[in-house]
């Protein structure tokens, strides 16, 4: 490294970038089609005017939707998987809730001007009218997909059958989309509405091509990973080893992560996201699995040669993000896998804490003092009970965390792990007022 991070640091944070641009670029669009609204005119009864406001709101924020499950490389390495992620969920509730508003006011409204029942009024609006069943269609795809997004049946379905599922809400965008085409009154007031509307919803459906089919696509024909060697770390965690072809040109940077499929007759259907374990060198790529499942257990008997299709490199985990010169890295577990490849990444002096129940579960600990010993960091083991790191734990409490490195305030910390370890550590560094800029933690978590 020639520049330190403090020498290297932009103007402005790459993650306060992207969420601004992202921020102006969602509240520009509400301004547009609210403008646009009230240009095509607003109907003498108010709940359809109320009804068709939320359908406007509501198709603008499908289109938000696309663009954040696009993995668009430049949003997801300044803002995360899991941060877009997150907001993807809440923009699937605004989503569900604005067509629903739609749905009912709608009907409502026309009812009373029609002075018929609400059931007797929509059913005759899905019989002779263009787009109503279509529109009915989407919204009942919606509130499935809705039902098992939910904490609830999300825990109890494989991640392949939640993500086969929630591949049918783009065909209730596209279904929407025809209906906003057949009867939306603020699409058709006026070219500029069609103009904008056409653009806006290309525009986010080739956003999804582009991040979700093209980008994988090419990087996959360009690199052609293969599996060179696979390694047992201990009884339960085994490292992946792979080569192609131009790895000095893929965009991966240690502390990433790729969804991998092993194109074999019994695993190319399963995507699992795995971290770098190694810093990206050029030639090849590493990834190190803990047997938490069948899939990841399966990959012990991976044979030489196999063939590979990863997506990514995704994630903002990286040195991308490094505001001070001195950092710190909290690993639990298998999470040490992007804390070791960040510890051949990272500026200035380093100290990592690696958080694990006994010494025979730290793996890849001799690789980790073998790195620290060339770069002079510090590499401390903390051993004991999961107890120690729940809620009440003390380990890696504030006091703790203080007395291990006491400069802590003034490093970057990096913290990758379980659940409960990594929310310990990080209301311990909250209480010990360690800035948020400072603060980098990422977990997996995955839009369809």
């Amino acid at each position: 490294m020639t520049q330190t991070a403090e020498a290297a640091r932009p103007a402005i944070r790459p993650r306060i970038a992207a969420k601004s641009g992202l921020f102006l670029f969602l509240g520009a669009n509400v301004a547009a089609v609210t403008v646009l609204f009230v240009q095509a005119g607003v109907s003498q009864n108010v709940l359809i005017t109320i009804g068709r406001l939320a359908g406007v709101y509501g198709a603008l924020a499908m289109a938000f939707q696309l663009l954040l499950v696009a993995r668009l490389p430049w949003l997801d390495r300044r803002l995360g998987m899991d941060r877009l992620t997150s907001w993807h969920r809440w923009t699937g509730f605004t989503i569900l809730w604005t067509l629903l508003a739609h749905l009912v006011f709608i009907t409502m409204g026309y009812a009373e001007v029609s002075d018929k029942g609400v059931v007797d009024e929509l059913v005759e609006m899905a019989d002779t009218l263009e787009g109503i069943l279509r529109a009915l269609v989407a919204f009942a795809v919606i509130l499935v997909v809705g039902a098992v997004s939910a904490k609830f049946a999300r825990k109890r379905l494989a991640y392949e059958t939640w993500h086969f599922i929630h591949l049918y809400t783009y065909a209730a965008v596209l279904l929407a989309f025809t209906h906003q085409i057949a009867l939306g009154q603020s699409f058709a007031g006026s070219e500029s509405a069609k103009a904008y509307w056409w653009t806006l919803w290309l525009g986010a459906g080739a956003a999804v091509l582009a991040g979700r089919v093209v980008l994988p696509l090419w990087r996959n024909l360009r690199h052609q990973l293969r599996v060179t060697a696979v390694v047992s770390e201990s009884p339960d965690v085994v490292s992946v080893y792979m080569s192609g072809k131009h790895l000095d040109k893929m965009p991966a940077k240690a502390g990433q992560f790729f969804l991998w499929r092993f194109l074999t007759k019994d695993r190319w259907w399963q995507a699992n996201p795995f971290s770098l374990s190694a810093a990206p060198d050029g030639r090849s790529l590493r990834l190190t699995a803990k047997a938490l499942g069948a899939s990841s257990a399966g990959l012990r008997n991976l044979r030489v040669g196999t063939r590979v299709f990863a997506e990514g490199p995704y994630g903002a985990f990286t040195t991308i993000h490094q505001q001070r010169p001195n950092a710190l890295l909290v690993a639990g577990g298998v999470g040490i896998t992007p804390i070791r490849a960040l510890l051949e990444d990272i500026d200035g002096h380093v100290v990592v804490l690696y958080r694990v129940r006994n010494q025979a579960d730290a793996v890849l600990l001799p690789e980790l003092n073998e790195l620290a010993k060339a770069r002079g960091a510090v590499v401390s083991l903390l051993t004991g009970p999961d107890q120690a790191v729940g809620p009440r734990g003390v380990m890696l409490g504030p006091a703790n965390l203080h007395m291990m490195v006491p400069d802590v305030h003034e490093r970057d910390v990096f913290v990758c792990g379980p659940p409960g370890m990594t929310s310990a550590v990080l209301r311990s560094l909250r209480e010990l007022r360690v800035p948020n800029a400072q603060v980098h933690a990422e977990r997996f978590s995955l839009a369809a």
